[in-house]
C-alpha cells in the first residue's frame, strides 16, 4: 500500500451528503471564503491550506506547555494522529461524523483530517454552544468541548462514539454523563501533540495512550510525551500524573494548581474529585494568599449563597478542608468552556 499524503482524499469522503475529490474541495474552498459564513471560511481556508505544495500547517498553540507560539504540524504527521484515533475508536469507512467545532483551531482541523483520511461522511455546522438544537441526526462519531456537552445532555443517544476535548470535564458534568451508560470519552491532548494522545472513558480513573505514543515522567512528576511520528523532541507538561504502567495514566492536575498551604502540597483536582456529586453547582478549589499559611485553600461555588451540614466536608482529609466558602455569581471562562479559576474570584 502506498504511503497515505494529503493530496488523497478517501474515496468513502463525503462533505455534508456530498461525494468531493481535492479539486471539488479547493473549489468549495473558495466559495466558502467568498461568500461562506464565519465558520464555513475557516473551513475553506483549511481546504486550501491542506492541498497546497506545503507540507505543513502552521497554528497557534493554547498555551498549555508555556506561552501560546506559532507552530507548524506537518501533515503527515497529522495523517498518522488520524490514523491513530480511528484504529482507537475502530472508525470505518462510511461512518457518520459531525462536526461543531471551530476550524480555526487543531481539533476542528483534525475533524476534517480524519474525515478526509478515514473515509468518514462528514457533516459540518456552525459550531454554537448547542450542537444538536436544531439537529437530530445520528452520528457514529464527533468531538465537543464540555460546554457543548453540558448544553446537550438529553441529545447525547444520537452520537455512537463522542469524544470531547478542548478542557477538562469538570466533576459536576461527569457525575451527569456516567449514569447514561454511552461511549462518551475525556480526550488528552495539545494543539503540539497533535490533539488527544490518550482517552478514558468517562467514569475511568485512567488515559490509555494512542498507538505509537510513549510516555514518562519528569522529576516534577508532570508527564512527558514522545510521539516520533509528530517530533524527534519530546513534550514535556506542566501536568501532574501517576504511571498506571507503560501505556495508561492518571491525571492528577496542573502543577501550576497546586496549593502550598503551611508546607502541604495539596492538588486541587484531586480534592474536587471527593466532592463530585456533592456539590450541585460548579464549582472549584484554589489556593488565595493567607499571611500564616501562605496559601490558604478556599472552596468556590457558582451560584446563590446556600448553608452546608457540620459533617459536609468528612469526605476530605484533614488538610484538604476548605478554610473559605466564596460564592460567585457566574464562573468565567475560554471560548473551548474551559474553566479560568483565578479570573473568576476577580
Amino acid at each position: 500500500m502506498s504511503e497515505l499524503t494529503h493530496k488523497k482524499v478517501h474515496n468513502y469522503f463525503k462533505l455534508n451528503g456530498y461525494h468531493l475529490n481535492a479539486k471539488d474541495l479547493c473549489r468549495v474552498g473558495y466559495s466558502f471564503i467568498k461568500e461562506g459564513d464565519a465558520y464555513e471560511r475557516a473551513i475553506g481556508e483549511f481546504f486550501l491550506d491542506w492541498f497546497d505544495k506545503k507540507d505543513y500547517i502552521e497554528m497557534t498553540t493554547s498555551g498549555t506547555t508555556g506561552l501560546p507560539k506559532l507552530v507548524r504540524l506537518e501533515k503527515q504527521a497529522m495523517i498518522q494522529s488520524a490514523l491513530a484515533t480511528g484504529d482507537f475508536f475502530g472508525l470505518k469507512p462510511g461512518d457518520r461524523a459531525l462536526l461543531c467545532l471551530p476550524t480555526q483551531f487543531i481539533a476542528g482541523k483534525m475533524m476534517l483530517v480524519r474525515s478526509l483520511i478515514l473515509g468518514l461522511d462528514i457533516d459540518v455546522i456552525s459550531p454554537s454552544t448547542e450542537p444538536f438544537a436544531y439537529n437530530s441526526k445520528q452520528y457514529d462519531f464527533a468531538a465537543m468541548v464540555p460546554l457543548q456537552v453540558q448544553n446537550s445532555i438529553d441529545k447525547l443517544s444520537n452520537v455512537k462514539k463522542l469524544i470531547i476535548g478542548g478542557a477538562k470535564i469538570d466533576s459536576a458534568l461527569e457525575a451527569k454523563l456516567i449514569p447514561l451508560n454511552l461511549e462518551i470519552y475525556e480526550t488528552y491532548g495539545m494543539t503540539e501533540t497533535i490533539t488527544h494522545i490518550a482517552a478514558k472513558k468517562v467514569g475511568e480513573r485512567a488515559f490509555s495512550i494512542l498507538p505509537n505514543v510513549r510516555i514518562e515522567t519528569d522529576d516534577r512528576g508532570c508527564l512527558v510525551i514522545f510521539v516520533s511520528s509528530i517530533s524527534e523532541e519530546p513534550i514535556v507538561t506542566n501536568d501532574l500524573v501517576e504511571l498506571v504502567n507503560e501505556k495508561q495514566f492518571v491525571f492528577l492536575g496542573r502543577i501550576d494548581n497546586v496549593i502550598n498551604s503551611g508546607g502541604v502540597k495539596l492538588i486541587p483536582e484531586q480534592i474536587e474529585a471527593k466532592l463530585t456529586g456533592r456539590i450541585e453547582n460548579r464549582f472549584f478549589v484554589t489556593g488565595i494568599p493567607d499571611t500564616v499559611l501562605g496559601e490558604k485553600l478556599i472552596l468556590v461555588i457558582e451560584g446563590e449563597k446556600y448553608d452546608f451540614s457540620a459533617d459536609f466536608f468528612d469526605v476530605l482529609g484533614k488538610f484538604e478542608k476548605p478554610k473559605e466558602i466564596v460564592f460567585v455569581p457566574k464562573f468565567k471562562e475560554n471560548e473551548n468552556g474551559k474553566l479560568l479559576r483565578k479570573p473568576s474570584l476577580d
